[in-house]
């Protein structure tokens, strides 16, 4: 059984952090702290509920491809985000089921990346 469900599209061609990415800790953190605020914002109207099932999806214009583990790290960045807004008090499978971000490719869309997030019991 399902209840609210919420979808937003964030306007990053690509996943801001990705495993790949050998940055300094600093930036690592500075992006990471950027990605959880845009989920806290953006799913501040999301009610506090028990449990919930969320799905990144990265729509890309080409057909290059792309090793579907990289964007993990924004994935969980959008997770804490969530946990940030009240959404869940935890990002432990006990509130949260997330899925392996899903690569898109529309052709002639913008790139961006899509968070879907669904209550579930």
């Amino acid at each position: 059984m399902t209840g609210h469900y919420m979808a937003v599209s964030f306007e990053w061609p690509r996943p801001p952090l990705s495993m790949n990415q050998r940055l300094h800790r600093m930036q690592e953190a500075k992006l990471t702290a950027m990605v959880r605020k845009a989920a806290a914002e953006a799913f501040a109207t999301f009610p506090p509920v028990g449990r919930v099932d969320v799905v990144m999806t990265w729509t890309v214009k080409d057909r290059r491809r792309r090793d579907d583990e990289n964007p993990v790290s924004t994935l969980k960045a959008l997770c804490d985000g969530l946990v940030d807004a009240g959404v869940v008090p935890d990002d432990t499978h006990e509130f949260m089921v997330k899925h392996m971000p899903v690569i898109r490719y529309e052709k002639g869309a913008e790139p961006d990346v899509r968070l879907e997030v669904r209550e579930i019991t």
